[in-house]
């Protein structure tokens, strides 16, 4: 049974919610599919994003699909646009989707839960990390990737086990950052550390690397986009001689993808930053890296297996629950499946109010700077 992904086509209104008859009479269940593929967006993100769901979906369909039924993926590129992502819901949602998939900036899934939960549209997302995804507690979204709280806080231990105490962040202005920064300083203010925050969106990368031989600070965090500013402060940093000793780190993932290696070479590596991946892959997550690596052509990142680990978790709902939508997010915390990297399941945990799988593995990884495109694990 082929794998059937529609992007940015209208289909025909369905009779019943989930499921459009296509011109052979096939009744297939769709799924709306929010990925960020045009810039400002981080299209590589949103290309991993997008294997991952579309691998996943073909992997439904050879096994039966949704008792028989194929499984159709509507996407929608959202462009980082939280207004974009809103509308796209909204549509998804006239359409008839059983449920919405996906999404990697958090500002973004923000907007799409909120609009999710106000039209009982249940939401899984798959990359976003902001801890506040929705401002009230909420049944009708659920989540694949950790909590910003948890992942930020593994990587601060990480920097003070290695003797960083005075740390320097280069943010610029957004929620996902702000939030980072706070994770960040309340960790480290535990430990009598302290963070020094460098306004990026203000300074230039020279004045950056100024104000952090001023600030006497061991490490540099870049809490920036990629490739702007994120590419330009790390070349600026490497080529200044006052910095040699300055450890820059990137805790929201940039160093992942290929394209820094490509942009920076050598002075890409050695940039601790975080992943949401096993040390080891069971037999699944190993057979799923060999298909995600023939498919993009390139060694997939974390983020194409939570792509995939979506769709396989929402499969498993659909197939027990049915494409009732109120039954669909009853299920979040009955649902038992195994993933690309461990089994998954769903509860409450402290401070977050959607659903959350409690916890993905977690790992401080760097790239090799005897082999850039080789990636080293610091801490798992």
């Amino acid at each position: 049974m082929a794998a059937m992904v529609t992007q940015n086509q209208d289909p025909e209104q369905p009779e019943q919610r989930g499921q459009s008859e296509q011109g052979d009479g096939t009744t297939t269940v769709r799924l709306g599919a929010l990925v960020p593929l045009t810039r400002p967006g981080w299209v590589e993100a949103g290309q991993h994003l997008l294997a991952g769901l579309q691998l996943a979906l073909r992997d439904v369909n050879a096994s039966g699909g949704i008792d028989g039924r194929p499984l159709e993926l509507l996407v929608r590129d959202t462009a980082a646009d939280p207004q974009k992502a809103a509308a796209a819901v909204k549509e998804l949602d006239g359409l008839g989707v059983a449920a919405v998939v996906g999404e990697y900036h958090s500002v973004v899934a923000r907007a799409a839960a909120a609009g999710a939960d106000a039209l009982g549209l249940p939401f899984l997302c798959s990359s976003a990390v902001l801890d506040a995804l929705t401002d009230q507690p909420t049944e009708w979204v659920a989540r694949i990737a950790p909590a910003q709280s948890h992942g930020w806080r593994i990587y601060a231990e990480f920097l003070l086990a290695a003797g960083h105490t005075r740390i320097a962040v280069a943010a610029q202005s957004s929620v996902y950052w702000a939030s980072g920064t706070r994770i960040l300083r309340e960790h480290v203010a535990r430990r009598g550390g302290s963070v020094v925050e460098l306004d990026a969106g203000a300074l230039t990368p020279t004045a950056v690397c100024d104000a952090l031989v001023a600030s006497g600070a061991t490490a540099l965090l870049l809490l920036v986009g990629h490739p702007e500013p994120a590419v330009p402060i790390v070349t600026a940093a490497r080529r200044d001689p006052r910095l040699a000793g300055v450890l820059i780190g990137a805790p929201a993932g940039q160093p992942e993808f290929p394209e820094w290696a490509a942009l920076l070479g050598d002075d890409g590596a050695a940039i601790p930053f975080l992943r949401y991946l096993p040390e080891h892959f069971g037999p699944l997550g190993a057979r799923v890296e060999s298909a995600l690596r023939e498919q993009l052509s390139v060694t997939p990142s974390f983020v194409a297996f939570e792509g995939y680990d979506t769709v396989t978790v929402l499969a498993e709902a659909l197939r027990s629950c049915g494409t009732d939508r109120t039954r669909l997010a009853d299920a979040w915390p009955r649902l038992a499946v195994e993933g690309t990297r461990g089994p998954i399941r769903f509860s409450r945990a402290p401070g977050i109010n959607v659903w959350q799988w409690a916890w993905p593995p977690v790992q401080v990884v760097d790239r090799d700077p005897a082999q850039p495109d080789r990636f080293r694990v610091l801490r798992s």
